[in-house]
């Protein structure tokens, strides 16, 4: 494991909803399909060759999946939440979500997996939404950093619990594949508010859940 990052600093979720640097207006779609014919013909290939005709279509469209984070609203996943806890004031934790997301330096992906935990005060939320906050925020061009932060400030803000704790382990494909062509090197970064920051024995207790296989 490479890094840790623990950023205190937290910034209103409703700030991080929307993309940081928003175009004025969207690109069409020809227009994206046109910059995939133009990066094809820049790698020196010849973008009317049978076997890449219909590539720009395809990457549009991948592109469409990967990044339809920017249309999504993490509020809203966390808006719909249960008061009848029946007293439980205990740790939830969410272990192994998966994580797909692109590095906004080279636009490749990064894939990992999410550690997501809270104390709750009066009210939870479905543990299916927190999955969901993490993929939003995931289908952005990301660094695993602010990812982390996002994704916590979000529950901060929407759920106002005692504590929250995430942690992400990723491999970034931009350092496996390219550059320092490091394989199999991961990189972990944590973030913790509340009781798991103030509280060394919970936040242990959280980081033994998450080594535990």
């Amino acid at each position: 494991m490479d890094a840790v990052v623990n950023k205190p600093k937290l910034v209103a979720a409703r700030d991080l909803a929307a993309p940081r640097t928003a175009p004025a207006k969207r690109p069409t779609r020809e227009q994206a399909l046109e910059a995939v014919r133009t990066l094809i013909a820049w790698t020196g290939d010849n973008p009317d060759r049978e076997g890449v005709l219909d590539t720009p279509r395809r990457v549009v469209d991948a592109y469409g999946e990967w990044f339809d984070g920017y249309d999504a609203d993490p509020a809203a996943e966390l808006s719909r939440t249960f008061e009848d806890v029946q007293g439980y004031d205990d740790m939830v934790l969410l272990r192994d979500i998966e994580v797909e997301s692109h590095c906004e330096h080279h636009m490749a992906p990064f894939l990992g997996k999410a550690y997501v935990a809270y104390i709750p005060t009066d009210k939870v939320v479905g543990i299916s939404k927190l999955a969901r906050v993490v993929e939003i925020f995931a289908r952005r061009l990301q660094t695993q950093e602010t990812l982390t932060q996002q994704i916590a400030n979000a529950i901060v803000e929407h759920l106002q619990p005692a504590g929250v704790a995430i942690l992400i382990d990723a491999e970034h494909q931009c350092m496996t594949t390219r550059g320092v062509h490091h394989r199999h090197v991961s990189t972990l970064t944590t973030q913790f508010t509340g009781v798991f920051k103030t509280d060394q024995a919970l936040q242990d207790r959280f980081l033994s859940f998450c080594n535990r296989k």
